[in-house]
């Protein structure tokens, strides 16, 4: 029952998670952060399996910050996206394929835009002006595609619309913005 959502404007990057941590009708922990901070400039929402996630952001967080630290700069949103996309694409030819799905946002410091990358568990990855998983998609991209640009009311909207149809709808939602 995850859910994430994501939204760009001028500018900037607005990324939302909810924070239940659930497994069948089990909810486990309500304040579980599934944002990951990668680089000064870019976002992780991560969802999917519970073990896999964890493991893939960390490794993600990981190797972004080894790039960092051996090239002295930080990778920009797109280079980070493809290599993202690479290590799923890569891990779904193996045993032990990850089942995530990710919305990475970042703010592009050389070119001065803002950056908005779906991916899903098959490596398929999209820029997009906004995006969503889970089963909150369902009911918040509909309103994402008729009201782009007005940031956190849109993303107000989206909550209210997921807690309202949902059955069983996540309470909390954690925001982060990258500017």
């Amino acid at each position: 029952m995850e859910t994430s959502f994501a939204i760009t404007g001028k500018g900037y990057v607005i990324v939302a998670a909810d924070t239940t941590a659930a497994r069948s009708i089990v909810k486990m922990k309500v304040d579980e952060d599934k944002i990951k901070t990668l680089s000064p400039h870019l976002l992780m929402a991560y969802s999917g399996e519970p073990g896999d996630t964890v493991q893939f952001a960390e490794f993600v967080e990981r190797n972004i910050r080894l790039y960092q630290i051996r090239n002295l700069y930080p990778l920009r949103p797109s280079a980070a996206a493809s290599w993202i996309r690479r290590s799923l694409a890569q891990s779904l030819r193996s045993r032990k394929p990850y089942s995530v799905n990710l919305l990475l946002g970042g703010y592009d410091t050389a070119t001065h835009d803002p950056h908005l990358y779906w991916v899903d568990y098959l490596g398929t990855m999209t820029e997009v002006p906004f995006g969503a998983h889970g089963y909150g998609a369902y009911f918040a991209l509909s309103l994402l595609d008729s009201t782009i640009g007005e940031g956190l009311a849109t993303l107000r909207r989206c909550i209210e619309e997921v807690s309202k149809r949902l059955v069983v709808s996540p309470g909390k939602y954690k925001v982060k913005i990258e500017l």
